[in-house]
């Protein structure tokens, strides 16, 4: 129980946990003949350990893994070390702050790379508004050799990876980024097969054309944006922005801080009123 939220009229509480182990299991949706599995909702677990609204949520040393057992070999990326404060998850101090909860979180990702999240959320609606930046630097991207062999038949021999992106959500409309950049990669390895070599020597002259030199750098900026019932990525902003990286100016590793939720918001409200009018 949060004793001190008593004094504000509210009956919530508080979990605390050391090291908790969370795996999703990515699994082929599409096949044919097979059942709906029966999964309870993720938070189900949470309630049931303690069936009170939480308010306030800290983890420790916590690892989180998503694991593609369909994929040969298995996929498994994942993140340990975590570290995450969750604060007024229920609104028990609500001030003029368009959106009341604080979330801070620490991890280490697959490939030893420094993974930072924070933002505000408001959780008491139905579709949580939120307002979120994360930035993952300096994983070996040689770790992710699995996925990136598994959905795009290459792999790297060295090189980092890293990851900035933003997100806001306002009454159920998205928008946001993803900006992946590749640093000092090798894509062709020693021991590949002639096809395989060939294939990625195709990938890499394209990188070759389309990286910054002057940073040693591949990257673009996805942009994301739409009801979260049908988001979609843009396509042609995303190839525009590699050839900008490429030949105009170096995408920096940082987050932009260029989406505001309150121009999310507006964006949100105008939306629904011409959907009403339609």
């Amino acid at each position: 129980m949060e004793w001190s939220s008593l004094l504000k009229g509210k009956v919530v509480s508080e979990i605390n946990m050391t090291r908790p182990t969370v795996i999703y299991v990515f699994e082929d949706q599409q096949k044919e003949g097979e059942e709906d599995a029966d999964i309870d909702d993720w938070t189900k677990a949470l309630t049931d350990l303690v069936p009170i609204d939480i308010n306030k949520l800290e983890i420790h040393g916590g690892k989180m893994a998503f694991v593609q057992l369909s994929a040969d070999p298995n996929i498994d990326l994942h993140l340990e070390k975590i570290e995450l404060y969750a604060t007024n998850l229920r609104n028990v101090v609500r001030k003029e702050a368009r959106l009341p909860s604080n979330l801070s979180a620490d991890a280490i990702s697959i490939g030893g790379g420094n993974l930072h999240l924070e933002g505000q959320m408001d959780l008491v609606k139905q579709i949580p508004d939120m307002d979120l930046a994360l930035s993952l630097e300096n994983a070996n991207a040689t770790a992710l050799n699995d996925f990136t062999d598994h959905y795009a038949g290459l792999d790297f021999d060295k090189g980092s990876f890293n990851l900035y992106s933003e997100l806001a959500i306002a009454d159920g409309y998205l928008k946001g980024y993803l900006k992946p950049i590749l640093k000092d990669t090798k894509l062709i390895g020693k021991e590949d097969a002639f096809l395989e070599t060939l294939w990625e020597g195709f990938v890499g002259f394209f990188k070759f054309v389309l990286k910054n030199h002057k940073e040693n750098t591949l990257a673009t900026k996805v942009p994301i944006e739409g009801n979260l019932n049908d988001v979609k990525t843009k396509t042609w902003p995303t190839v525009t922005n590699i050839f900008k990286n490429a030949w105009i100016k170096a995408f920096k590793g940082i987050v932009d801080n260029d989406i505001e939720y309150e121009k999310v918001q507006e964006t949100a409200k105008k939306k629904s009123s011409e959907d009403k009018k339609g």
